[in-house]
């Protein structure tokens, strides 16, 4: 395809972009505002999870021409349709509307949508045919007609503070300043006698400014309840094609308020920190009579003044990362400026910094009667919520405003400490602990080498021993048993020499080696014999050894290598070893479980009634039940069901819908949460604490209900519900339909009241604390992974790990230790782009990241080590064969080495699931080929459990049929494939060994280099990680576009039709009836419970204000309030998440 060029617009053109709401789906978008960019488009970027709402506001405020956005989440025809309504209703119906959401959006729905009036949707098809720059020319084109070209009485609306006003007239003196001439002329003959303060903030490119800016404005809303701030943020335009990217709204949480306005302005020029027309801006927004108004410059050099023209009060944004104090001398503004902020005072040598800048502050203003310290140079952490030095920041640049301006803007903001101060996930000194694993990690595969080296010449002395003695001789824990020697006159001195020699050498050998050695035929004979015993836990397990073929060939579960040299016996036991010993290469537990195959299927959809279905489908029959929950968007992002259509259309789709403990105990209804063979999963994030409480509430509440029935006290306790619901005029909450086949109620019975409502208190807390010891599952909860590859993420990166590490404590004090606090995911990685390699090492890094905060907060390894799980994703490259294996032996070596930490803790259990980015819309039975293959790699493996992906997931949530298929393939691996019975069949293989070395050095290379740039926690800041999977992905990508990566009925071996792009004959989405029915649950939680949700909400704010374990409040809390409501609360003690461009 020939690549088209750029459309070159005739007008100024103005785009907002952003993923829709609830959707961390941003690649996409990214590539597309990068190229409208390029096409000389100024753009207003949003970034991922963005409502309605927001953008339609934001497109207003900023008067664009047209919004882009991706929906790859579901819920898109209310999504564009309610977007659509909104820009009518505002006023603002000229602003186009585009979209994409690959094969999600059906061509039904397409067709719908452009007849709705939404501009164009783009399909796969139209990407195929037209090529990217060919969509954006399109859309540009499109977008391209003059804005401000006339104004119609707008000045009149200005005092009301119109948004669609305001922007017209600034658009206006940007575009057709001959046209906007008399409007602007009123306006400054009104704002003469005005008097409303300018705050103008410049810095240099990097330093923080927006996030400050957003903190700014957070504390001004909070201490002026009725005053109203007008915001001018100024970026650079591209010298060659005209774009823009406008991208301060992205850092911006605070300015979603009614009481805020904000325009993002390009400067049109180059090499300028502000517009042309800034001060016409300005005229503007004071004509509007906003009580403050904030200008934000764009990155400047260390001349640039431009700012003080325009601004009452200046403030200087800094980092500590100036070079040498002398540079300080030539920065203009430090002459100038009324206050200097040194933002991201977290970084190394600030206090150093901050010294510097108030001597040069103190010099350049003449102030040498003044102590340096009270100078107005203060450090900040404006990423940090609620940071000391921004409480500081903002108390001072108010006092200034009111001393310079007259303002009538008294600050009453409470300040606790003056001194930023950053609260460290990793302590400063231990920085480098991924290269120190790494060094501990060689130092072990060296000294193997080294003991392997002297065994084998060990066994090079021993073979001669036996030569000249002439018969075998004996060995034991001393060496050679010189009685088994057959001495004569003339071997007597030789072998005398020969047995020194031996002795010499073997004081090289570890005497834990040499017992390896000593003990390697009795090894090899345990498992030859038909019967193996082992314990688990004080507990005898014995397993036969072999299976017979049905040509009554002897199989043995495990075979063993037929060494006879030491050199080769010692390394393979260190570095290899038997399923369940060090360095678990090949598995953590000596044979697999019996009964109990890996299968681990994922559902979620509707209601929590209709995922309860589907889990006993698929579970029906099978003796261990392993259910695996995807939940939707809306919950993925710790909101409740809504009627407004952006939410109402996401819920329940592409995952269930879960908002309060009543959801949680009808999805897991008829599953005996506390049972040995019952283990379930839950794939959700930012909010995975909340979801946590809901699950291990309805588990005690189960366990509630089997007491009262063994105690006959059903009568009873249906009369105590009764009357607590009659009390509350309530009607009581129920199960949606008829129950299941399997399902025999267990936890519906105390639905709408929780157990310590109704049993006494020394029996519900025995009851509590004994099922928090019995439940078994994993909960995902990563938070590092999302900021790396997903974005789920909702509250701020440090409070989201203290909830993280709450949960841990919690854990350990309790003695939970069936359930994973964690999965540490590199699944998402992978599906975001990441090669195996990428994917295995950022995982291992967050997992020693996890390691290092809980060490941290003075947890013990041995207590939380066992509580953390793995998540992996398997694709068809060479790498993912030895995934597993190497991921065990990384992990055990610096586990036991590094760490010192016990057995338990050393055993790195991970769950697999094939590679959803492996599924194609093209050829779609296809599919089905890559996951019984990719399903291989992880059995091969020894995974610890297993989701094989349906056939049909490219296109469409699967069905009963493919899902079906899915658990087939496991089950003729597991049942009929003769190979599989075997459970260590890749142990021995030259590739194997060869990959595994390959693989494990290129992880601990990756440990350096993420070490180069301050740790995992260092790396995110510079996203890292994240511009590492995007490389990544697009190398994939242009391979696959090319051809050079053939891909089997996508880019090569094509049908005669050319294998065009499936289109579902079914979808299954949530029905009108579920969505209904989960707003109505929502409703009645909230009378049941109005005043209690309050006062649980209150209580535990106070905990997380006063450091006390939240998870623990968590748990009360879980009983009476829904997930909205706790986000909400958390939201205001924790900080929201501040999203990335």
């Amino acid at each position: 395809m020939v690549q088209e060029q750029p459309y070159i617009p005739k007008n100024k053109v103005r785009i907002v972009t952003a993923a829709s709401l609830f959707d961390g789906h941003d690649a996409a978008i990214n590539i597309m505002r990068r190229i409208i960019q390029a096409t000389g488009v100024e753009v207003i970027h949003l970034g991922h999870d963005r409502s309605v709402e927001e953008v339609v506001n934001t497109a207003i405020q900023e008067d664009a021409n047209a919004i882009a956005m991706t929906s790859y989440q579901g819920g898109h025809n209310e999504y564009f349709k309610y977007m659509f309504d909104l820009l009518k209703e505002k006023g603002a119906g000229h602003i186009k509307i585009f979209g994409g959401g690959g094969g999600v959006i059906l061509p039904t729905e397409i067709s719908e949508l452009h007849e709705y009036g939404i501009t164009r949707i783009y399909s796969p098809d139209d990407g195929r045919a037209m090529g990217l720059q060919g969509m954006i020319n399109d859309l540009v084109k499109q977008a391209d007609f003059p804005v401000g070209n006339e104004l119609n009485g707008e000045i009149n609306h200005l005092e009301e503070k119109n948004p669609t006003a305001i922007a017209r007239i600034i658009s206006s003196a940007e575009n057709f300043p001959e046209v906007a001439k008399e409007t602007l002329d009123t306006i400054h003959k009104k704002n003469e006698t005005t008097h409303i303060p300018v705050l103008g903030i410049t810095g240099t490119g990097g330093a923080g400014k927006s996030s400050l800016v957003d903190e700014l404005v957070r504390r001004f809303l909070i201490d002026f309840p009725g005053k109203t701030i007008g915001l001018i943020s100024v970026d650079p335009s591209k010298r060659k094609t005209g774009g823009a990217l406008l991208g301060d709204r992205i850092r911006m949480n605070a300015i979603n308020n009614p009481r805020v306005y904000m325009r993002s302005l390009a400067t049109r020029q180059s090499n300028l920190a502000l517009s042309k027309y800034v001060n016409e801006a300005i005229q503007v927004l004071k004509a509007a009579k906003y009580d403050i108004i904030i200008l934000e410059t764009s990155g400047i050099g260390q001349s640039d003044t431009e700012i003080l023209e325009h601004s009452d009060v200046s403030l200087y944004v800094m980092t500590p990362e100036f070079g040498a104090a002398t540079q300080l001398e030539k920065i203009d503004m430090l002459d100038f400026a009324d206050l200097v902020a040194i933002n991201k005072f977290d970084k190394r040598g600030a206090l150093d910094a901050i010294r510097d800048v108030k001597k040069q502050y103190q010099r350049n203003h003449n102030l040498w009667d003044t102590n340096p310290d009270d100078m107005p140079v203060i450090g900040t952490i404006a990423s940090q919520f609620n940071d000391p030095g921004m409480n500081t920041l903002y108390k001072k640049i108010m006092d200034k405003i009111v001393e310079k301006t007259g303002a009538d803007l008294k600050s009453t903001f409470e300040i606790t400490r003056e001194m930023s101060e950053k609260i460290f996930v990793i302590p400063p000194h231990r920085t480098r602990y991924l290269s120190e694993i790494a060094e501990n990690n060689r130092k072990y595969d060296e000294t193997v080498l080294t003991q392997v080296e002297v065994a084998q010449k060990l066994y090079g002395i021993y073979k001669t021993i036996e030569s000249v003695s002439k018969k075998q001789v004996n060995i034991d824990k001393a060496g050679i048993e010189v009685n088994s020697l057959n001495f004569n006159d003339d071997n007597k001195d030789f072998l005398n020499l020969l047995v020194k020699e031996f002795d010499r050498v073997k004081m090289n050998l570890d005497p834990f080696n040499w017992e390896i050695i000593l003990t390697w035929n009795d090894k090899v004979n345990k498992y030859k014999n038909p019967v193996y015993s082992f314990k688990v836990r004080d507990k005898e397990i014995k397993i036969e050894t072999h299976t017979e073929s049905l040509s009554h060939s002897q199989i043995p579960k495990v075979a063993l290598p037929k060494y006879q040299a030491w050199g080769d016996i010692l390394k393979w036991n260190l570095q290899e070893n038997v399923p369940g010993e060090f360095p678990f290469a090949s598995g953590l537990y000596p044979f697999k479980r019996e009964g109990e195959d890996p299968t681990r299927m994922f559902a979620g959809e509707g209601g929590p009634e209709r995922t309860n279905r589907r889990f006993h489908y698929v579970s029906l029959g099978m003796p261990a039940k392993r259910l695996s929950t995807a939940f939707d968007s809306v919950t993925l992002y710790g909101n409740d069901p809504d009627l407004r259509p952006d939410i109402y259309g996401k819920i329940g789709n592409a995952g269930v819908s879960i908002c309060c403990l009543d959801d949680a105990k009808k999805l897991y209804s008829g599953f005996d949460l506390s049972h040995a063979m019952t283990s379930v999963s839950m794939t959700i994030n930012g909010p995975a604490p909340m979801l946590l409480g809901f699950f291990m509430n309805a588990a005690i509440d189960q366990n509630c209900e089997k007491y009262i029935i063994e105690n006959n006290l059903q009568v009873e306790i249906e009369e105590k519900i009764n009357e607590i619901y009659k009390a509350k005029k309530v009607a009581r909450p129920r199960y949606n339909g008829e129950l299941p086949k399997g399902n025999n109620g267990l936890g519906l019975m105390l639905l709408g009241v929780t157990g310590d409502q109704v049993l006494p208190k020394e029996i519900y807390d025995d009851i509590k604390i004994k099922t928090l010891t019995q439940v078994r599952g994993t909960v995902q909860a990563d938070i590092l992974k999302e900021d790396q590859a997903q974005n789920t993420c909702i509250f701020s990166t440090e409070f989201a790990l203290r909830l993280m590490g709450d949960v841990q404590e919690y854990f350990i004090q309790k003695n939970v230790r069936n359930f994973y606090s964690v999965s540490i995911s590199g699944y998402h990685i992978a599906e975001a782009g990441a090669n195996p390699i990428t994917q295995l090492a950022f995982t291992l890094a967050n997992g020693f990241t996890y390691v290092e905060y809980y060490l941290s907060r003075g947890m013990n390894i041995n207590d939380f080590g066992p509580n953390l799980s793995f998540f992996f994703s398997n694709g068809i490259d060479p790498e993912y064969a030895v995934i597993g294996r190497v991921a065990r032996k990384i992990w055990a070596k610096a586990m036991k080495n590094k760490y010192g930490a016990n057995e338990r803790a050393q055993m790195l259990k991970y769950h697999i699931q094939t590679s959803g980015r492996s599924l194609h819309a093209q050829e779609i039975d296809f599919n089905d080929i890559r996951t019984t293959l990719q399903a291989l790699y992880a059995i091969y493996d020894n995974c610890n459990s297993l989701h094989t992906n349906a056939y049909d997931e490219a296109i469409t949530t699967p069905t009963e049929e493919s899902v079906r298929r899915a658990m087939a393939i496991q089950l003729i691996i597991n049942k009929e494939l003769g190979l599989a019975k075997n459970e260590n069949p890749i142990q021995g293989s030259f590739i194997i060994e060869e990959l595994t070395d390959l693989v494990e050095e290129a992880v601990l290379q990756e440990f350096d280099r993420i070490t180069e740039r301050g740790g995992v926690l260092g790396a995110m800041e510079t996203m890292y990680q994240r511009s590492k999977i995007q490389e990544e992905s697009l190398y994939y990508e242009t391979l696959k576009h090319t051809g050079e990566f053939p891909i089997i009925g996508v880019n090569t071996f094509l049908s005669s039709k050319g294998s065009p792009t499936v289109v579902p004959a079914e979808v299954i989405r949530a029905t009108e009836e579920e969505k209904q029915f989960q707003i109505k649950t929502l409703e009645t939680l909230h009378n049941a419970n109005s005043g209690l949700e309050e006062e649980q909400l209150e209580m535990l704010q106070d905990a997380a204000i006063n450091n006390k374990n939240l998870f623990e409040r968590l748990m009360e809390a879980t009983k009476y309030c829904s997930l909205g409501q706790i986000t909400s609360a958390l939201f205001e003690v924790g900080g929201q998440y501040r999203r990335n461009m």
